[in-house]
């Protein structure tokens, strides 16, 4: 199987390097660097290697990073090391203000879904243990709308981002019918807090716009890797705005335990007291489904009163996480 290309490879091979360079206590000579970073070992030839290496060097220092040479003592001659100068490359004491708090937070909850999950929760683990403790609930009335929890994301960006023509099963908004598609992926974004695909569809030969959450099943990459050119004056936001369209602010009733949904109650237009330890508020909100995802999060402690269509969509989704439940309960009991 031929190694990945593309952006994401280029990244993930200066990744690599910078990580080797950075923890060695000596330099590191152009042989063991082939032998410890796999996408070079990975080179055609050693002319191959050679160009890339020289790429690599040229574009970590136009990054700032300190990459420096020095000569090494060999059995049989002296060759050139390189290392990346720890003190130089090490930040000053940072220091951060509460609205700079609360965004690092927003964003590891923001991609706690997404591939990025490990290194947000790494860095969360750094700040921490530099005495800065996140408060989550500070974060109330800053709503994060990047949902990534679709199980086609990965696959469509990794598609969008390689070029690569995506397959996969769509049902359509207003029959709920499945059918077959075969895209070129042009671009991915997010509008009103849901994740779209934009691409060219190859069976009706037309730019369409495909809502991640609608695809159903696997999602498979076929053909080759930059197969095809993304029109240059494209725009993915611009697509789904267009095709998609604004959608209008709607009001939900809700009830809250004293104490919970913050984030519900910071943005909400009324709060009053429902008694026995529960309010009940007002809240606009303009997608029906991200609504009830953010609702379903609070779990006993927020119960929908109207629309039915937000009460529904969070009866389905407690329905679901309660059958799921019970399946793992039976398989663990089986394995017993």
């Amino acid at each position: 199987m031929s190694a990945p290309g593309g952006p994401a490879a280029k990244t993930e091979r200066l990744l690599n390097l910078v990580l080797c360079l950075l923890y060695t206590r000596r330099p590191l000579t152009k042989s063991t660097i082939r032998r410890l970073v796999p996408q070079y070992g990975a080179a055609a030839s050693d002319e191959a290697f050679d160009r890339m290496f020289e790429r690599d060097k040229d574009e970590l220092r136009e990054l700032g990073i300190p990459l420096v040479t020095e000569e090494t003592s060999s059995i049989w001659e002296d060759e050139t090391g390189y290392r990346i100068d720890q003190r130089e490359y090490a930040l000053p004491e940072i220091s951060f203000e509460p609205d700079e708090l609360a965004v690092l937070g927003l964003a590891s909850r923001t991609w706690a879904h997404a591939s990025l999950a490990g290194p947000a929760a790494q860095a969360l683990r750094k700040l921490k243990a530099s005495g800065i403790e996140r408060d989550s609930e500070s974060l109330i009335g800053i709503e994060p709308r990047l949902r990534t929890s679709e199980p086609a994301f990965d696959d469509v960006k990794n598609a969008v981002v390689t070029r690569r023509e995506l397959q996969f099963a769509y049902r359509t908004g207003g029959e709920g019918e499945t059918r077959q598609r075969h895209v070129q992926p042009w671009g991915l974004a997010s509008w009103h807090g849901r994740w779209y695909l934009t691409g060219h569809d190859l069976d009706r030969d037309a730019p369409r716009v495909f809502r991640l959450s609608r695809i159903s099943g696997p999602v498979k990459a076929i053909g080759r890797v930059n197969a095809f050119d993304v029109p240059a004056d494209h725009r993915p936001r611009d697509m789904i705005r267009t095709t998609v369209g604004e959608q209008h602010p709607q009001q939900a009733t809700v009830r809250a335990r004293e104490g919970r949904g913050l984030s519900l109650r910071r943005r909400a237009a009324t709060v009053t007291d429902a008694g026995e330890g529960w309010s009940e508020l007002t809240v606009v909100f303009t997608d029906a489904e991200a609504f009830a995802d953010e609702v379903t999060g609070y779990g006993p402690d927020v119960v929908v009163l109207e629309p039915a269509e937000v009460r529904e969509a969070v009866v389905r989704r407690l329905e679901g996480a309660a059958h799921a439940h019970r399946g793992l309960v039976r398989a663990e009991g089986e394995q017993r």
